[in-house]
């Protein structure tokens, strides 16, 4: 059994993802490798934009899990790159449809690439990102693994409907915000943590572990991000901060500031994210209403507690230096917002 720890703000160092890149080192220059090859098209503009997202960083978490959840168990061949490089397909389909669909302007620091090549451009080379995706999970062989990432495919859709109803809809509540990031972050992380104990012929028990691990993970990622919005660097999200504001992206923090606030502060909601009436300095006091109210604070204590689930879950996992680096990118995910 993995002996983990909790999650607490006095950690003797800052956390880390290093360890779990160390370990899947061999393994992701595998995944970037047949990334590049299953990237390639003989139509021109398929590769041009998908290499501009894919070569433009990130830290490929998603991916690292699948190796990790399958390296673990000590799994011979390789399946798991497959799957891992099908994960990051999807991820990346996902963020060039969503980048369309939330009208972005700035991707990883980068400009988006429908502002580069347009929305239609982007959303077909998603689709053919999915369809790549697809092709090589079936390449694997594996029923289950196909069946756990093409449900989650289906469920990250779902999320970006249920977040199109949640959009400048200050009425939205904690419980449909949070039906919006399981679908849209929280699945992927479950199913990529998944499938490693799948393919390694695992129990049920290992699986659902690993499922739980990366759900629990996926939802504490999200809020972070929430949090970070409004309180942390273009650096830190790879975007403009402000972005989901501008936006009129409804987040766990501005749930938790509209329900606490009086009619006044919602009339200033209201005004900038459903009435898309944004005026100089109203960042600004989004900010000082968030903090007046405690919702960012919230926000990331609520992530700090789904961070200890999924650390909690690592003690079915076995022990070892596999798990102790998936507890260490749990702690490193809290970390970026303290």
């Amino acid at each position: 059994m993995a002996v983990v720890a909790t999650y607490t703000d006095d950690q003797p160092h800052r956390p880390s993802i290093q360890p779990l890149v160390e370990l899947v080192s061999g393994g992701m220059g595998e995944v970037n490798e047949l990334i590049l090859s299953k990237a390639g098209s003989n139509v021109d503009l398929i590769p041009e934009i998908a290499k501009h997202l894919i070569s433009s960083g990130g830290k490929r978490l998603r991916p690292m899990l699948t190796l990790a959840c399958a390296d673990m168990f000590g799994y011979q061949g390789d399946g798991h790159v497959t799957l891992a490089a099908s994960v990051e397909f999807m991820h990346t389909a996902t963020l060039l449809h969503d980048d369309v669909v939330d009208e972005s302007d700035m991707r990883r620091g980068k400009l988006a690439a429908r502002k580069l090549w347009g929305n239609q451009a982007s959303v077909l080379v998603g689709d053919y990102l999915l369809g790549q995706a697809f092709k090589m999970m079936v390449d694997v062989g594996s029923l289950e693994a196909l069946r756990i990432l093409s449900t989650a495919s289906a469920v990250i859709a779902e999320g970006e409907v249920l977040q199109l109803g949640a959009a400048k809809n200050i009425a939205t509540t904690e419980a449909d915000y949070l039906r919006v990031i399981e679908a849209k972050t929280a699945a992927l992380f479950a199913a990529a943590a998944e499938v490693g104990p799948v393919i390694a012929g695992q129990s049920a028990e290992m699986k659902r572990a690993a499922r739980t691990y990366g759900m629990e993970l996926g939802y504490a990622f999200q809020l972070v991000d929430d949090a970070l919005d409004y309180g942390g660097s273009s650096a830190d999200l790879g975007k403009d901060v402000g972005d989901d504001f501008r936006e009129g992206k409804i987040t766990l923090p501005v749930v938790l500031a509209v329900a606490r606030g009086t009619d006044a502060d919602r009339d200033f909601w209201r005004r900038c994210l459903e009435g898309e009436e944004i005026q100089d300095g109203d960042l600004e006091q989004a900010i000082e209403l968030l903090n007046k109210y405690d919702a960012l604070s919230e926000t990331i204590e609520r992530a700090k507690d789904y961070g200890n689930k999924a650390l909690a879950a690592l003690d079915t996992l076995p022990s070892g230096a596999h798990s102790d680096a998936l507890g260490d990118a749990v702690a490193f995910c809290i970390s970026r917002v303290s």
